[in-house]
């Protein structure tokens, strides 16, 4: 027993020192162990985007109650009275394919002006498939609108979106009855906003769309995606009628002051003083002495207007209304319009180099006269048994030789302010 311990004790004193020379000699055997380093970051997934919508059938679903189809009938024009057959029954009536909204309790629709203008008979039919003989409020043809009223009871109505939130890019539904095959939705973006100088209506501020409107549209709905009016369709840009994917509606803002003046007073109530002006070039306005091309030049005084009667001639240079600079021909139509009828304005003019101040009482813009022989709408005119000898009507506002070519910017005379 003992010598086991003699060997015991030997060989824990040999193995001690043999760890003390190595710990001596070679420390790092006695490191501990370095930490693994994480792994190199690899690619980012980005996370998965929200899935797009299905479709838009909640929207066109509440929308698409609320507008009608509008079939308006007139007699044909003649363009050659003198060789038009007398027989009984040779002129029938045409029919006008058109849509309306309605948008207020107790049975209003708005429409374009163009859709009823000269109509003898309105026809209103709604989705549901119910009609009715419809009345004419009013007409407001400087935003091409009007307002027709139905008595059905308990007609489905569209709510007023407020179109100053809209963006260009928003998704937008058209719905109206195009070519009279039937309700129809089309779908498109918002392309832009506060389109303006396009000559189709006197006051402008439309919004352009790339949804399809197509001849019968005209007066139909422009709807945002949760189905709420964003605007009246009234016009497309085409040299064939057809659409080309650049559209235009009438404001929701717009359409909804509209109809409550009308409702109100039968017509839109806008300020007018009976002048007729035209924006100046820099070289016009150096040779009146103008340091820039500040004002309008007024070409015309309505003879017993307002304007007249406060002193104004023909030749002066209008420089402010009610205290702020005017700078242009739309821009004056537009501050003079609203303008309360009835109440007064200053008028600052430059006439013979000398300032002179003026003042003058607002009249009520007068209505303009009817479109002349060329339809405004994009309406679709069908020709009911027309006599041999004579022509068929024309097509609509889109057929307008095409109004989509706009003059080129310049100075330029405005309808009467």
């Amino acid at each position: 027993m003992r010598r086991f311990w003699e060997i015991f004790a030997q060989a824990t004193t040999v193995a001690a020192g043999v760890l003390l020379a190595a710990r001596l000699l070679a420390p790092q055997w006695f490191a501990p162990p370095a930490a693994i380093p994480p792994a190199p970051p690899g690619p980012v997934q980005p996370a998965l985007a929200a899935p797009a919508p299905r479709g838009y059938a909640e929207a066109a679903a509440h929308a698409m109650p609320a507008v009608v189809s509008v079939t308006t009938e007139r007699m044909p024009r003649r363009r050659h009275p003198a060789s038009a057959d007398q027989r009984p029954g040779a002129l029938r009536p045409s029919l006008g394919l058109g849509s309306g909204v309605l948008v207020a309790p107790g049975g209003y629709v708005l429409t374009n002006d163009h859709v009823v203008e000269g109509a003898e008979q309105v026809e209103v039919r709604l989705a549901d498939g119910r009609q009715a003989r419809a009345t004419l409020v009013g007409r407001d043809p400087d935003t091409d609108l009007a307002v027709l009223h139905i008595d059905l009871p308990h007609p489905p109505t569209l709510d007023f979106a407020d179109e100053r939130r809209a963006r260009v890019g928003d998704v937008v539904l058209a719905i109206g009855y195009p070519f009279g095959v039937g309700q129809t939705v089309t779908q498109g973006i918002i392309s832009a906003l506060g389109r303006s100088r396009l000559g189709i209506n006197t006051f402008e501020n439309l919004i352009q769309t790339d949804a399809a409107i197509n001849p019968g549209n005209s007066g139909g709905a422009l709807v945002d995606t949760r189905g709420r009016l964003l605007g009246i369709n009234t016009a497309i840009y085409s040299s064939s009628g057809g659409s080309l994917g650049i559209g235009f509606a009438v404001p929701a803002s717009t359409a909804r002051e509209v109809l409550r003046q009308i409702i109100a007073y039968g017509r839109v109530r806008r300020g007018w003083i009976g002048v007729e002006v035209r924006g100046m070039s820099a070289a016009q306005a150096r040779r009146l002495g103008l340091r820039d091309a500040h004002g309008v030049l007024v070409a015309e005084v309505l003879r017993g207007g307002p304007a007249q009667r406060a002193g104004l001639r023909a030749g002066d240079v209008l420089l402010e209304l009610d205290g702020q600079a005017v700078d242009d021909a739309d821009e004056l139509l537009d501050r003079v319009a609203a303008l309360p009828p009835g109440g007064t304005a200053s008028l600052e003019v430059l006439r013979a180099g000398k300032h002179r101040s003026l003042r003058v009482h607002v009249g009520l813009r007068p209505l303009p006269p009817p479109a002349s022989e060329v339809d405004r709408a994009d309406d679709q005119d069908e020709a009911a048994d027309e006599a041999p000898d004579e022509a068929p009507d024309e097509p609509g506002p889109a057929a307008l030789a095409p109004w989509g070519r706009a003059s080129p910017p310049g100075p330029s005379s405005r309808p009467s302010s």
